[in-house]
């Protein structure tokens, strides 16, 4: 009942917010002019981060009244670092989507962030696998930072689509959260997995009640502000649970499955990695630089192969949906059975990229709204 609690809080707030958010940028004028590169036709606020954050928040504020997660505030300088670096990202972003910061600026903005998290406890201690333990408290501290960073960028990377991020995010922190709770059950000990439950049903939460209006056509996009906080809470909560775990204190069969979800939001986006290494290869070939914008990714490519925007986004939720659930079920099922279940989700969702229903060149509601570092 406590998460369901501060799940609905979170979806509460993080739905009334967004409504005003929206609603206060077309009357006040709070969003960018549309650019040549832009294919949205309606000025759209880009101030979704703050409803996001304010939702998490709020829960969190709750969650602390709540006996059930006395574990974690009875020292909360682990929360006040993560709700601190994440206002550091939120400010970046909705500054960034107001006047457009060079990349510097945003990266040494993320760094500090990161750091302000990794410096109060936050950090990768040890793998999962092998037993590695990370001994010189710089090498945690730097490992960590980097985690964070790439993992925010990653997310920010893929914010090119209406309700895309909320999704896949929306999704993988569904199934981790479940992860979380069931290796949580076998060693109460351990106060880490309580923080990495609450932040990330808190994410879900905020993401659930922000969705209805970041969907297509969306009346308020996520932004830098949003994207950057959910990478941050999403590669926070992973390493709350596998940078922190005991490896002798988890069976085997629970090993494989401690490690991935460490790299669950890279796996996640292995092919938006793998575009934007292209990008950067495209654009300097043609003498631009690599944080110059072009309309060739991933998303785009699945616009331009025929799907309709709304078939791209679900296209690639599906993808995530069967490296999320088939990651899970490793802790559950036979390793076959679970590699088997992948398999047949890969082979399902590579059937329906290929099959657009139509050929098109170009959607008139896509959202290109690529940041870079």
């Amino acid at each position: 009942m406590a998460y369901l609690l501060i799940a609905v809080v979170s979806v509460s707030v993080s739905f009334l917010l967004a409504v005003v958010l929206w609603r206060l940028g077309i009357r006040y004028g709070w969003h960018r002019e549309i650019r040549a590169r832009d294919v949205h036709k309606e000025p759209t606020p880009r101030l979704g981060g703050i409803a996001l954050y304010a939702a998490m928040a709020v829960g969190a504020l709750v969650a602390s009244t709540l006996p059930e997660f006395s574990a974690v505030f009875d020292n909360p300088r682990p929360v006040i670092a993560v709700f601190g670096g994440a206002f550091i990202v939120v400010a970046l972003g909705v500054v960034d989507d107001l006047i457009d910061l060079d990349w510097l600026t945003k990266l040494s903005g993320q760094i500090l962030a990161a750091g302000v998290i990794a410096w109060q406890g936050v950090q990768i201690v040890s793998l999962p696998i092998g037993g590695i333990t990370l001994f010189s408290p710089t090498l945690s501290l730097v490992l960590t930072v980097l985690a964070i960073v790439l993992v925010m960028n990653a997310v920010n990377f893929i914010d090119g689509l209406d309700g895309l991020v909320a999704g896949v995010a929306l999704i993988s922190n569904g199934v981790f959260f479940l992860y979380a709770f069931v290796l949580d059950s076998s060693d109460q000990a351990s106060p880490y997995f309580s923080l990495a439950t609450i932040l990330t049903v808190l994410l879900a939460g905020s993401l659930l009640g922000f969705l209805p209006i970041n969907w297509n056509p969306a009346k308020l996009f996520m932004g830098d502000s949003g994207a950057l906080l959910v990478g941050l809470m999403m590669a926070v909560s992973a390493i709350s649970v596998t940078g922190q775990i005991d490896p002798g204190a988890v069976s085997p069969t629970q090993l494989l499955p401690a490690f991935l979800p460490v790299l669950l939001p890279l796996a996640v986006l292995v092919v938006p990695l793998l575009d934007f290494g292209l990008a950067v290869v495209r654009r300097l070939s043609r003498g631009m630089s690599p944080f110059d914008a072009d309309r060739a990714h991933l998303h785009h490519r699945l616009l331009d192969m025929g799907h309709t925007h709304r078939q791209a986004v679900l296209i690639l939720y599906s993808w995530t949906a069967v490296l999320a659930i088939g990651t899970l079920m490793f802790l559950f099922v036979a390793w076959y059975i679970a590699v088997g279940i992948i398999v047949l989700g890969l082979i399902g969702s590579t059937m329906v990229t290929l099959s657009p229903d139509q050929r098109v060149t170009d959607d008139p509601l896509a959202i290109d709204q690529e940041v870079s570092t």
